[in-house]
């Protein structure tokens, strides 16, 4: 039997729409899909009914299917001769995992393709009227996680010295120390903040601030992951360039 072949593919933000013509075509023309949780359960229903569907989403702070466990099924499968979709929100190697599990397949002989997606650090602001650059506001954009917030990960002495826009993604458990960190290693409080929770998507709610008071407002409009912070002068956009579909819970 000869070895099947996994593609890491990448499902956009969350608008259906945003999903590349070729992960359509790879996702219609699977043996296996496994998905996370932040896929759109509109991208799931392209998926074809004979092909077998497995959920490995990961919550902040449960993992139902360990990573270890979802790079085992994917060697598993593909040494089966099946063709293997590993279905990502945004993109594969944007804080996907992806690298650690082309790595694992790489290291069992196992032919895998990238199939990249449209990352949620740009879309989201795009799709409440933020960009991400601007040659008044910002020539530079950082993005990280929030994840580590509370840990040793980020320096965050040097992420507040940065003039540009600054995306910090997966980071509404630790909202309140990110902003903080941020502000005692000395940007201004009054820097301009959103966050925007299920962004893209019909239940999109944006919350406009500024460092000092976003965590705040991000508390009352029971702002929720998935979410993205975006920090810095860019947000100033927001209120001018807002599409009409843009929910906003703070003017």
């Amino acid at each position: 039997m000869s070895e099947g072949k996994v593609f890491l593919v990448g499902a956009g933000p969350g608008d259906p729409g945003l999903l590349t013509r070729k992960a359509e075509r790879i996702i219609k023309s699977a043996d296996i899909v496994l998905y996370d949780k932040l896929v759109d359960d509109r991208v799931i229903a392209l998926v074809p009914r004979k092909v077998e569907l497995i959920d490995v989403g990961k919550d902040p702070n449960h993992h139902k299917v360990p990573q270890h466990k979802i790079n085992d099924l994917l060697v598993k499968y593909a040494k089966k001769g099946k063709t293997v979709v590993r279905l990502k929100g945004g993109d594969p190697y944007v804080f996907g995992r992806g690298g650690e599990e082309a790595e694992e397949l790489v290291a069992h002989g196992i032919d895998v393709e990238i199939v990249p997606g449209i990352s949620s650090a740009v879309a989201v602001p795009a799709y409440v009227g933020i960009p991400v650059t601007h040659r008044k506001y910002a020539s530079t954009f950082t993005i990280v996680t929030g994840h580590e917030a509370t840990g040793n990960e980020l320096k965050w002495d040097v992420l507040a010295q940065l003039d540009g826009t600054l995306v910090i993604l997966m980071g509404v458990g630790a909202l309140k120390e990110n902003v903080a960190n941020l502000i005692a290693f000395g940007k201004p409080a009054q820097t301009p903040a959103a966050i925007i929770a299920q962004g893209t998507t019909s239940r999109q709610k944006v919350v406009l601030g500024t460092l000092d008071d976003i965590a705040i407002k991000a508390e009352t409009a029971n702002v929720e992951a998935p979410a993205v912070l975006v920090v810095g002068d860019v947000v100033k956009l927001a209120n001018k360039l807002r599409p009409q579909y843009a929910d906003t819970s703070d003017h």
